[in-house]
């Protein structure tokens, strides 16, 4: 019944979730207890050099001051429009006050989210750091209709919105997905750089610092209220040119959303990870094949194109995005992509392929999420589901229950939290609200990724529009929606028998062999 509770649950959630990339398995941590690390008033920040004589600014230190931010000139949503301008303070100076300092390590939806959090709070110092403002992350893109109102996300970030779906099996059977959806709910589908820029640039406007950099180490405090020093090159230096200028910076709390190649979560030894490889080209099609694809995306299954994963083609704003992904076979993406391409190749014929883009995207969470006062969010912390692969919502839902706990622990800016309190409140509320979800989702990749012959009895479940109506809201809602235990029922037997059918009549899957590659993690 558990399992048939989850089928009805996840399947259609694995087709329109399946619109965003990543996966997670759910997994605890321990962590020792620390002192509270309480600021007297008055006191002063901990030991901070003062500059040489004549050393050049830094460019993004001090207080967050309107006058010592450059606004660009408007025009494009693809980048972040603030940069940071010349302070008054001088490199390795000491802010003038006692104000704490937040770095955030990354500037996409979980960065974004955590910064407006803390940018809202006066008795914080904030910096947003993003190596690249107009950043373009392989992803499906797709969030969900609760985080468009959640998030008070325009209406300008979002390219299309998906009401229809279809759901290829490897036999290319064909079943249609969405005809539970209401006139008013879809399936949001946007560009990253579109989403992550008006993310970011709502951050700085309310107070955050953006740096425009790349981290390069971090050096983690030796003492309980010693800072984090964060050395970066400083790319908004533009008289350094294209290499950017050495710089460091110092921090009380760090909030790692770097990505699976996460630099936080080295520095605090955060462990490895499992991930896979998400590979995806953008193909510009003519009007025709995209009024197509208007309102409609496609998920392939098949050993052909992911031998534990899904392909897709996703309507953006003006061309399709193509791509597929793998865990257990890393190595064959060129293949793998070259496959879903011979099995969409009816409406990508004659497309010019404009950007090509591969990502790292993270199997299970790291072992530890919490260092001291660092704080693992998004992709840097594994937060993306099994299946179905999807990590926007989850990466900026992350991002922002970090900083409202830590704000809240920090009093108006008082004290600095602990190592236990942060796992007490943001790790522990994260996993009570989504740790179900996760191993669901889990349990279900398990079950239907793992042969041709599950593959079709997939396909063939998600034509049930009981299983359509439960699944979808609970994606768009982000609710686990109940189902009819009757139904569920009907929907276990009708599974196993789709199962023992497909097992009889169809191929086997390809064999291949990965020993060494397949060990790898990050």
């Amino acid at each position: 019944l558990a399992l048939a509770a989850g089928c009805a649950v996840v399947c259609g959630l694995l087709c329109f979730a399946a619109l965003s990339q990543g996966s997670l398995q759910s997994s605890l941590i321990s962590m020792q207890n620390q002192g509270s690390m309480v600021r007297p008033a008055g006191a002063q920040r901990g030991p901070i050099r003062k500059a040489s004589p004549g050393s050049t600014p830094m460019g993004a230190t001090g207080h967050v001051m309107q006058d010592g931010l450059t606004k660009l000139p408007a025009g494009s949503k693809f980048h972040c429009n603030w940069v940071a301008g010349n302070r008054a303070l001088q490199g390795h100076a000491k802010a003038d006050g006692s104000k704490y300092r937040i770095g955030v390590i990354g500037g996409g939806p979980s960065g974004a989210a955590a910064a407006e959090i803390f940018a809202k709070d006066k008795e914080l110092e904030t910096f947003i750091f993003e190596r690249k403002m107009d950043n373009v992350k392989p992803c499906g893109g797709a969030i969900p209709l609760c985080m468009v109102d959640e998030f008070d996300l325009p209406e300008s970030v979002i390219d299309r919105k998906v009401r229809k779906m279809k759901m290829i099996s490897p036999s290319n059977r064909v079943v249609d997905i969405g005809q539970t959806l209401k006139p008013n709910e879809y399936i949001g589908m946007t560009r990253r750089e579109v989403l992550d820029g008006f993310m970011r640039n709502r951050s700085v406007e309310l107070g955050a610092v953006p740096i425009n950099g790349l981290v390069t180490t971090i050096d983690v405090p030796k003492g309980d209220s010693d800072p984090y020093v964060v050395h970066y090159q400083d790319y908004g230096d533009k008289t350094a040119g294209g290499a950017g200028t050495p710089k460091t910076m110092e921090f009380d709390i760090l909030i790692g959303a770097d990505g699976a190649n996460s630099r936080v979560a080295k520095a605090i030894d955060a462990g490895e990870y499992n991930y896979a490889i998400a590979f995806q080209e953008r193909i510009a099609v003519d009007e025709e094949k995209m009024e197509y694809y208007k309102d409609l995306a496609e998920m392939y299954v098949g050993d052909d194109v992911s031998p534990d994963f899904y392909a897709w083609v996703f309507p953006k704003y003006d061309h399709v995005g193509v791509g597929t992904g793998t865990v257990v076979n890393r190595p064959d993406i060129p293949k793998y992509q070259k496959a879903i391409r011979e099995r969409a190749k009816e409406r990508l014929e004659g497309g010019k392929i404009i950007k090509v883009e591969a990502h790292p995207i993270p199997e299970h969470p790291r072992p530890r999420r919490v260092q001291n006062r660092a704080a693992l969010v998004g992709d840097a912390a594994g937060y993306v589901t099994k299946c179905s692969g999807e990590g926007i919502y989850f990466a900026a839902k992350s991002g922002r229950m970090a900083a409202e706990a830590i704000v809240k622990l920090m009093q108006g800016g008082t004290r600095l939290p602990t190592e236990q309190e942060i796992i007490d409140t943001y790790i522990a509320d994260y996993d009570k609200k989504y740790q179900a979800t996760y191993v669901v989702l889990d349990l279900l990749q398990k079950v239907f990724y793992s042969s041709n012959a599950a593959r079709e009895a997939f396909v063939e479940m998600c034509d049930s529009e009981y299983v359509q109506k439960v699944t979808f809201d609970s994606y768009l809602y982000k609710t686990v929606q109940g189902g009819n235990p009757l139904d569920d029922v009907k929907l276990l037997f009708n599974t196993v028998g789709s199962i023992l059918r497909a097992q009889a009549t169809t191929p086997k899957d390809r064999t291949f062999s990965n020993p060494v590659e397949s060990l790898k993690r990050l």
